[in-house]
This record gives C-alpha cells, sequence and structure tokens, in this order.
C-alpha cells in the first residue's frame, strides 16, 4: 500500500459537482458524519476527497461551510470545532504537507486524538504531490492512514488484498475504508 498523490486522487474531481453547503447539507441522513481536518487553501484536493468519501458512502463536516461559524475566528470558533468533532462519527485529516504545518489541523488533530483515537474512529489520509513520505512528523505514524492498495500485494494467508483503498492501522490491521468508514467502533 501507499500514499495517494494528488494526480490518483483527481480521478474523484470529475465524478462529483463542485460542492456548496447546500449539496452537502441537503446529503445530510442517517449515514455515517465524518469531520474532515484540512488546509482551507486546498481547494482541488479538498473537493477530490469530499467526493471520494462521499461515494463511499458518509456525510462530510467541512467547517468553512456550516452558517454557525463565526466569521472570523475566535474562541466561539474553537468551541463549535470541538463539538463537531464530538458529534462526528469519524476524524479524518486530510494530510498534505500544508495541512501537517498547520496550528489549527494539529489542534483538530489533537481533539479528534481525544474524541476518537481509543475507538479506532481516527485516520489520516496522506496525500503527497509525488509519492514522498513526510519527514519530522514522527508522530503521526501512531494514526491509521487510508491507502490505496493497487492489488499487487497479499495478506499473510498469501491471499492478494483487491484493489482500492483501505485504512491501515499501525499493527498492520486492514480494512475497506468502506467497511471502515461505517463500522462505528464502541470501545
Amino acid at each position: 500500500m501507499s500514499f495517494i498523490t494528488e494526480s490518483q486522487l483527481a480521478a474523484y474531481r470529475t465524478q462529483t459537482k463542485t460542492f456548496s453547503a447546500e449539496s452537502l447539507e441537503s446529503s445530510f441522513g442517517n449515514k455515517a458524519k465524518v469531520f474532515l481536518s484540512h488546509k482551507h487553501d486546498e481547494g482541488k484536493i479538498l473537493q477530490d476527497v469530499v467526493a471520494l468519501l462521499k461515494k463511499e458512502g458518509v456525510d462530510v463536516y467541512l467547517d468553512w461551510l456550516d452558517d454557525e461559524m463565526p466569521a472570523f475566528t475566535n474562541a466561539k470558533t474553537a468551541h463549535k470545532l470541538k463539538e463537531k468533532i464530538e458529534i462526528a462519527d469519524k476524524f479524518i485529516l486530510l494530510a498534505t504537507e500544508k495541512a501537517i504545518n498547520s496550528k489549527w489541523c494539529n489542534w483538530e488533530l489533537g481533539l479528534g486524538d481525544a474524541a476518537k483515537y481509543m475507538k479506532n474512529n481516527i485516520a489520516l489520509f496522506p496525500i503527497t504531490k509525488n509519492n514522498e513520505n513526510f519527514q519530522g512528523t514522527e508522530y503521526l505514524t501512531i494514526y491509521p492512514r487510508i491507502e490505496y492498495e493497487n492489488g499487487n500485494n497479499k495478506y499473510s494467508d498469501g491471499a492478494y488484498i483487491p484493489e482500492g483503498f483501505y485504512v491501515k492501522f499501525p499493527d498492520r490491521t486492514i480494512y475497506l475504508l468502506r467497511i471502515w468508514l461505517q463500522k462505528i467502533f464502541r470501545k
């Protein structure tokens, strides 16, 4: 398995229209809800990830599309983010280089860790430009990661792992992304 490149992810952009608050809110129902922590200035990547997650059958929360968020960042913003992370079923950090260097994304990751880590309801979604690894962020290795499997690797029993997106845990356990998203762990 490997990190997903921006070009691999771009295929999902053509499968959906540009998202808006209305299009995201209209889909909310009985689906699992994902808080997606991200860097706001990475619109194309964000659109691709939202398209992928929606295709996998979940609702995605984006803070800047929330009418209840203050117009300017302040303490109320922090309280609202804490609340949204707590009520979401899953927390995913869209782990681009910019997001990893963002104070807000790291703060949200800390909140997601506190609310979701012991329940296995947190994951990183590393996106790279050219299959590179992130240096100096060893603390991120404790979290499950969403990765793409090309179908050439094998399970420990010798059977091939089917092509697709998976959540890979540090202990090497893997779940098909769709299964992990729908499974709400309750420890």
